[in-house]
This record gives structure tokens, sequence and C-alpha cells, in this order.
């Protein structure tokens, strides 16, 4: 069993879904954790600190360059170092390509992309003077492939998997890698609102929504689960990943293999 004993790692967007599952799994395996963003905080942090770990919550706001820095500096006063970092945040919007809003774009952008070139540009320096750090970007199956409506969310996460490979190439002769996981259709909040959205467009209960949410694109039919993808995570964190380098996991259900 991996150990994270003594880590420290920073999950942004970790207040629920993917970020809190990650979070989570890595806490349980021993690392300290510091949490970020705007949701059930109490709730977040208490999930965490019932796995045993030290943990700290920080409200940077993923769009502003000088809230990550001093989110980071707390960080560095509470545990000394960002052994492990975990970029999450995300939100989207869909709307075609004519008629989709500017500030959105701009948001999106921001949080899903500029964030992850923030964040790493501050965790490397640490990770080279220690000679150990993981960088893992949850990007997504659109990282990858693309679909309609989706224009800021695609072009944000197939940057994040670029970034990914060009951290992975400057990185490549030390003890720090970065790689990219790449989920399907995991039911977080962004999911079950396209899952309502479509239920009331085309009248359809729930259960027959989410089947052809799912259908369209997962081969599997099934969600993705937070908790897996945290124990990927953890696989990349431990030696067995330590010349996993730029790498693109896709956790899809399938989605890609088509």
């Amino acid at each position: 069993m991996t150990t994270l004993n003594g880590k420290t790692a920073l999950v942004t967007g970790s207040t629920s879904g993917i970020g809190l599952g990650i979070a989570q799994v890595l806490a349980h395996a021993g690392a300290n954790l510091i949490l970020n963003g705007f949701g059930d905080v109490d709730a977040a942090v208490s999930t965490i600190a019932s796995e045993g770990a030290e943990v700290m919550h920080h409200p940077a706001d993923m769009r502003n360059a000088e809230a990550i820095e001093a989110m980071f500096t707390a960080a560095r006063d509470r545990f000394g170092a960002v052994d492990i970092l975990v970029n999450n945040a995300g939100i989207q919007h869909v709307a075609p390509i004519e008629t989709f809003d500017p500030g959105k774009w701009d948001d999106i952008i921001a949080i899903n992309l500029s964030s992850a070139f923030h964040t790493t540009r501050l965790a490397l320096p640490g990770m080279h003077a220690r000679d150990w750090g993981r960088i893992i970007n949850i990007a997504s199956v659109h990282g990858l492939v693309g679909s309609a409506g989706k224009s800021a969310y695609v072009a944000a996460k197939h940057g994040l998997v670029g970034l990914t490979k060009v951290t992975a190439l400057e990185t490549a002769k030390t003890g720090v890698t970065c790689n990219a996981i790449c989920p399907g259709f995991v039911l977080t909040p962004l999911v079950q609102k396209q899952i309502d959205d479509l239920a009331r467009r085309d009248g359809l209960s729930p259960g027959d929504a989410r089947a052809r949410l799912l259908g369209e694109k997962q081969p599997s039919g099934q969600f993705v689960s937070p908790e897996a993808l945290g124990n990927l995570a953890l696989m990349l964190c431990s030696p067995l990943a330590s010349e996993v380098r730029g790498a693109t996991w896709a956790a899809d259900g399938g989605w890609t293999a088509q």
C-alpha cells in the first residue's frame, strides 16, 4: 500500500466532487491536505480530518494569480512544503460559440487552465529543492476529444493536457513527475446540471435523462467514481509511477475507445 506519511498535498476545487474524493484518498494514505474551493467547507474539512489527516482550507479564487500565491504562502507556513499538487478546479458553461458569453469564456480559461500554470510555477521550486514531487492535472475526456457547445471547456482541457506534457519534459531528469487524468462522466454537480437540463428540455424522467447522457458517450453506462480517480492519483504518487511522465490517463468508461 502506498504511504504518503510526511507528504503534503494541495488539491484545488476540493470541497466537493472529484477534488474531495481525491483528497480523501490521499489523506487516507497519510498525506496532509490543503483544500480549496467554495462549497461546504466545514463538511469537506471534517471529511478529510476523519481520515486522521492534518487539514487546512484556503479560499483562493482560482481566477486570481495573487490569491493563488497567497494560498501557497499559507500552505508553506502551515506545512512547510507542497509535495503533491492536484489541479482539479473547474467550471463549465454550455452554449454555441456564436452566443457564448465572453465573460464565461474568460472565467473557464482562467479557472480550468491558467490556474494550473500558476500553481505549477509556484510548486516547482520546492519540489526541485527536495527532488521529489507529483503534479497531477485533472483534465477530462474533453482534453482528448471535443463536444459541441463546450468550446471554452474543451479548449481549456486540451490546453491542460499540453501543459502536462511540457511540465513533464521540463522535469524529466528530476524526481518530479507530471501527468494528467482524463475522466469521462463523473456524477458531480456540473454533470447533474446537464442531466437536469436534459430532463427539462426533453421532458424526461431523471433516470431516463441520466441513461441518455451516459448512453450517448460512455459505453460502460456507468459514472466514474471520485474514489476511483483518487486511487489513480494515489498510484501516480507511488514508486510504481516514478517513470510515468506526461501521460494522459483516460478513465472514461470506454468513451475514447470509440
